[in-house]
């Protein structure tokens, strides 16, 4: 899998983690930056992962700022895109398996070492699941595209 990767300056320590994990799980890693601690804005690295995404030149993405919370928001603006906020292992997983989230956003403050390893290796790892959670994410999509999710009906 091609797997972009973003960061801004008070991310860069994790997303060099993240690197590290991508190629020993042996995925191809997009780097779209920030390399180094100089102030960064993180909404212009979470678009152009995200962009790399929903234009299907990268299958997944993986960004890191300071708490995650400004990459989230910034990557859900992009149409395609379902980006998770996760802060454990649980939560990376649940949003593979139940929504079939292509980005994930992490905290370069708030995640050890540990956490985040267990966390990328499991969303990278866990696949969607489909079935009632695919009409969920087919109403995610209608709302994406300005339709009242509850006007979508599906066989699910």
């Amino acid at each position: 899998m091609k797997i972009a990767v973003a960061s801004d300056h008070r991310g860069v320590k994790a997303i060099e983690q993240v690197k590290a994990i991508i190629s020993q799980l042996k995925h191809e890693c997009i780097d779209f930056g920030s390399n180094d601690e100089h102030p960064v804005d993180y909404p212009d690295m979470a678009y152009q992962a995200a962009k790399a995404v929903s234009e299907k030149t990268a299958d997944m993405a993986i960004l890191v700022c300071g708490t995650g919370i400004g990459m989230c928001i910034a990557a859900n603006k992009v149409k395609g895109v379902r980006a998770a906020l996760c802060y454990d292992e649980l939560n990376a997983q649940i949003s593979r398996h139940h929504n079939n989230a292509n980005v994930l956003c992490l905290s370069g403050d708030l995640l050890g070492t540990t956490v985040l390893r267990k966390m990328v290796e499991t969303w990278l790892t866990t696949e969607f699941s489909g079935g009632r959670h695919q009409r969920r994410v087919d109403k995610i999509s209608a709302i994406e595209n300005g339709i009242d999710p509850r006007e979508v009906v599906s066989d699910q």
